[in-house]
């Protein structure tokens, strides 16, 4: 962007600026520190200059908001427009107890509805297996059966609301209780919107929630891709997450790079079932973690649109510009919260949710202070929403579009973390012989993924136990003032209700029609066609989470992971 002799005479300036400004200051005061880096130890340079974008082209490398590559994002008024999707998670004992939180929410101001779901839930089984003693409505709410559905539900509109569900092994069957819900409230399926989080692929590489190996978990990933372009076209049946591959300790490089990898790795999946790249891909969605390094956050959200254009048109041929838009939901960063002066955290997210909105997120969910040392309160949820209002409606962050577009700081980042990511990215490529897919894979099977983020992990604790990085209130400012603020409880009883309504809906339904929609499940499962239908009208009958999630366990075997670290 900046001519040759520009560049000479501004490199000229630096030298005489260096020797004439700066070296008499750092000679007779020094910095704080040797080395200046980012939490994902990143060197950051003292000052950017044009220099350091001088191989930058505009208009192949930026562009505009709203066209190729949309680094500067993917609507060409952004938050002028409207603001993003404020989508706080909530969810706690039972549907009775959440549906509650949801209602309070709403009436607070958020415009999208985020929902938790309790362990075993997330696990695929049902509040009276043994396996979930003790653990019922404990950290989000119990659903065992289309009846938890409904009440988790009751009184909201599923046609006004836009509902996400952050679930991975047992997605098939909470998505076919929500299109069940529908259903029967006469509201047609085109109308439903929201979000499944469906990322089996992230889970085997850093959340560990599973039910069964790897490549079935990934043919359920795409039956619910392809059931849901052509039964739901407004839900995003997929988001492809990075957020719990960062909490497990990855840098923001690594993030991206696996977030995308993973992302490619169903688009190839999806290809090979005999989708066409323009009919599914507009359907996807990405999810990632938002940290303490403000410029480092947008500098990764801007690469990662940047990436995913250039990838979906040169490698898979998408043409539609939906398909080459990435569009994603971000969370701050909850590794990053301190039980040590809880309300501390309230500072971090603050600066993490404007690096989200600096950097074009679609949507935003705010943690809350408290999270630290339980499930959030109300007050605790409702400072974390205010703080995505005041950005909104305050701060003028919403009013420019890409605001730090151009910082020569920035954009220098964002080719550093491009180029990195890329690199990842090529070597799980290779893993693959080509194939991101296999290569996904192949680097789950063998531990790579998991090396490479424990590595990461190993040494940023390092740093902190060394304080080269310093986290307030932890190693460094500490009080000796026991500092916690009242937190949420959850019912006692949770578990004994749980289990008492469970047992009132299998004494109530039809034992006959569950078992011959189970029968039917096990042969479309056998046949090895898209079980989604088979799944649907399984729910229907009140079959349980357990009872339809054992069928895929019976017919793949459970998994456990079993590879050495290096």
């Amino acid at each position: 962007m900046f001519d040759e002799d520009d560049l000479a005479a501004i490199r000229e300036s630096r030298d005489d600026w260096e020797s004439e400004t700066l070296d008499p200051v750092l000679d007779e005061h020094g910095e704080r520190k040797d080395r200046f880096a980012t939490v994902s130890n990143l060197e950051v340079d003292r000052l950017y200059t044009p220099e350091d974008v001088a191989d930058l082209d505009y208009e192949e490398d930026l562009g505009f908001p709203g066209e190729p590559p949309y680094t500067r994002g993917v609507y060409p008024t952004m938050y002028r427009g409207r603001p993003w999707t404020m989508r706080q998670f909530a969810g706690f004992g039972t549907a009775e107890s959440t549906n509650e939180r949801f209602h309070y929410l709403i009436d607070e101001g958020q415009t999208g509805l985020s929902t938790a779901f309790d362990m075993p839930t997330l696990m695929g089984l049902d509040s009276d297996d043994p396996m979930s003693d003790g653990e019922v409505g404990q950290e989000g709410v119990a659903v065992d059966t289309l009846r938890d559905m409904e009440i988790l539900f009751d009184g909201i509109d599923v046609a006004e609301v836009s509902t996400s569900f952050t679930i991975n092994p047992s997605t098939p069957v909470v998505y076919a209780m929500y299109v069940a819900l529908a259903d029967q409230r006469g509201v047609p399926r085109e109308e439903l919107r929201g979000t499944l989080q469906n990322d089996m692929l992230k889970e085997f590489i850093a959340q560990k929630e599973w039910v069964v190996p790897p490549e079935p978990s990934l043919k359920l990933v795409t039956d619910v891709i392809e059931y849901s372009v052509a039964e739901t076209p407004q839900f995003k049946p997929v988001s492809i997450s990075g957020y719990h591959i960062r909490e497990a300790g990855s840098t923001a490089v690594q993030e991206l790079a696996f977030t995308l990898a993973d992302g490619f790795a169903y688009v190839e999946d999806c290809l090979d079932r005999g989708m066409d790249v323009d009919e599914f891909a507009p359907a996807l969605s990405f999810f990632f973690n938002s940290h303490n390094a403000i410029f480092e956050e947008v500098a990764k959200f801007r690469a990662a649109r940047r990436i995913y254009a250039t990838v979906m048109e040169e490698w898979y041929d998408a043409e539609r510009p939906e398909s080459r838009q990435l569009k994603f939901h971000t969370q701050t960063a909850g590794q990053s919260l301190t039980a040590q002066q809880p309300l501390n955290n309230v500072v971090r997210t603050t600066i993490q949710a404007l690096a989200g909105v600096l950097g074009g997120t679609q949507s935003l969910h705010t943690n809350s202070y408290d999270e630290a040392l339980a499930l959030p309160s109300e007050d605790a949820v409702r400072v974390a929403l205010r703080t995505q209002q005041i950005i909104a409606e305050e701060s003028g962050a919403a009013d420019i579009v890409d605001p730090l577009g151009g910082s020569f700081a920035v954009e220098s980042l964002t080719e550093e973390v491009e180029s990195e990511a890329m690199a990842y990215i090529e070597e799980i490529r290779e893993m693959g012989d080509g194939s991101v897919r296999d290569g996904v894979l192949a680097g789950i099977e063998s531990g790579y993924f998991q090396r490479e983020i424990q590595d990461s992990a190993y040494e940023y604790q390092e740093r902190v136990e060394k304080e080269e990085e310093i986290v307030v209130g932890v190693n460094k400012y500490e009080m000796e003032d026991d500092t916690s603020p009242d937190i949420l409880q959850v019912e006692k009883d949770v578990q004994e209700r749980q289990l008492d309504r469970l047992a009132d809906v299998k004494a109530e339904r039809d034992d006959d029609a569950v078992e011959a929609a189970l029968d039917d499940l096990r042969e479309s499962v056998e046949a090895g066609g898209n079980v989604i239908p088979e799944v649907v009208a399984a729910v229907k009958t009140y079959a349980t989470m357990g009872e339809i999630m054992g069928v895929f366990e019976d017919a793949h075997g459970a998994y456990r992971e079993t590879v050495g670290m290096a």
